[in-house]
Parts: C-alpha cells; structure tokens; sequence
C-alpha cells in the first residue's frame, strides 16, 4: 500500500521544493519567488511551506501565508492540507490556486471557514512572451520614483479597494503592510505609472519575479480616462521593459467577468496558460 504523511517544510527542503514549483512556472510564479527570496527561512519566508509525501517523495505543497496556496495538489494531498488548515485555524486572507484543487479545497473548508466574503471560480491566466505587435506603446508611461510614492498611493488604494471590495487602509494595522508592499514595488523600480497634472492616470506593477517568470498586478485606469486606450499602450511600455529587463515571460490573471480587461490583454498577445480560483474573506 502506498504510504503519505505531511510535514512542515524547511530550509533544508528547498531543492525538493524548487522540483514542485517548476512542473507549473507560471501557475507557480507566485509562490516560487517567495521561496527563492527567502530560501524557505521561516522569518522571511511570510508563512509556512506545508509538503505532503507519497511514498517518500515530495508531490504537493501548500503555501500558508497571506494566502493559502495548494501547488500540485490531487485530493488525497488537498484532503491532508485541509486537516492541517482546519487544525491551525484560518490565518489566510484568501485561498488562491489552481482552479480545480482550490474548489476542492474550499469544500473541505467552507463548514468551518466559511461563509467566504467573495468567491471567484474562474480567473483565467494569461501569459506571453512577445513584445505586443500592432500596438504603440505609450511614451509617457514609465517607472514611478521613490519621490512620486504620495501620488501613486491613492491610485494603488483605488485599485486594491475596486479590486477585492475592501480599502486595504482599513485592514488592522490602518494599512501599513499595504502601504509596504506599494514601497517595494516602486522602491525596486517595479511600479509602472502615467501622470497627468500631478495625478496618476495609469498605473501597474510588477510584482513575483523568477528567472523565468514575472507578474503583472495592480493595473488600474482612473475612471474618467477609462475607453480611451491607456491601459493598452500603457501595457505595451510595461511589456517592453518587463520582457527586455525583468524576465523572459510574462503573466497574470484576471476575473473571468472583466470583458475589457481580458480584451486589453488579449490585444496584447496574452494567451491563456491557465484558471486560477480565488477565495476572498
């Protein structure tokens, strides 16, 4: 009979982590810049690395942070994460993965955990490759300065509220982690903006990056510039430099609802790579 156990993962596990996340770069990129950033050290890490074993061998994961995250995941592995889930206690702002291992895992869940204040069930991702073809990128488009972090903020907050449905500035610490992680972005030169009368009008970030992979997040047009092509040419300048300096593929993922935001992407030469689930608390 074959045998499975579960086990917190450690430094000493990196390769055979690194093994895991490879099968799906894409998917993976996520939780795979996590892992290379803080080497599975728990202190930087921003969470625990779960494995679940058969017969010896590391098969599965489940990053449990901010969010929780099921990596390669059949149901007897998603089954083991829940037990440890529901044993721990929800800690998780949201659980996002692969559509199909996540819904799963949501059912173990939900009885405890639930009601989920959102649910998205099909978030499809999207990757490329190429330089989009056909499309002007936009010169005024371009890296935010540390300076600039007042004016790019708000947009950020008006993005993250319109988004998940909550302002990250009333999370419990007022938003300071928010407020952070915004500083990163622009800080490591990852934090792509048009500005117009001293506000910006356009803006996206990229935010996990491997050597093979980067993700794009946090694009956002201003209401009242919105039908008007920014987010397309103001993409196609976030492309060149993410594709010429950053990594060698690009992607994201987007509500299945959003017609123009898929539309935008697919313009671009986005293709799909992909569908991501999301449980939003």
């Amino acid at each position: 009979m074959p045998t499975s156990a579960t086990r917190l993962l450690t430094p000493a596990d990196l390769d055979a982590v690194l093994g895991v996340l490879d099968e799906d770069p894409v998917a993976n990129a996520f939780v795979t810049a996590r892992v290379l950033d803080s080497g599975l050290e728990p202190a930087w890490l921003g969470g625990e690395m779960w494995g679940w074993y058969r017969d010896g061998r590391l098969r599965s994961l489940a990053y449990a942070g901010a969010n929780l995250v099921p990596i390669g995941a059949g149901p007897a592995a998603v089954r083991a994460f829940a037990v440890r889930a529901l044993r721990q206690g929800r800690r998780c702002s949201s659980i996002v993965g692969p559509a199909e291992p996540t819904a799963l895992l949501w059912d173990h869940l939900e009885p405890r955990w639930g009601p989920a204040r959102q649910l998205r069930r099909r978030q499809p991702l999207m990757a490329t490759g190429a330089v989009p073809a056909g499309v002007t990128p936009d010169p005024a488009v371009r890296r935010v300065r540390k300076d600039e972090m007042d004016l790019v903020l708000p947009a950020a907050v008006a993005m993250f509220t319109e988004e998940v449905g909550v302002s990250p500035l009333d999370a419990h610490d007022g938003g300071l982690t928010y407020q952070s992680r915004v500083a990163e972005t622009v800080g490591t030169g990852r934090c792509f903006a048009r500005f117009e009368a001293g506000r910006v009008v356009f803006k996206a970030e990229i935010g996990a990056v491997t050597p093979g992979v980067c993700q794009l997040q946090g694009v956002w047009t201003a209401p009242d510039r919105r039908g008007r092509g920014l987010a397309t040419a103001g993409l196609a300048t976030v492309l060149r430099c993410a594709l010429t300096e950053i990594a060698p593929v690009v992607s994201l993922y987007v509500n299945d609802f959003n017609a123009p935001a898929l539309a935008v992407y697919r313009r671009l030469g986005f293709r799909d790579a992909g569908t991501l689930m999301s449980v939003l608390f």
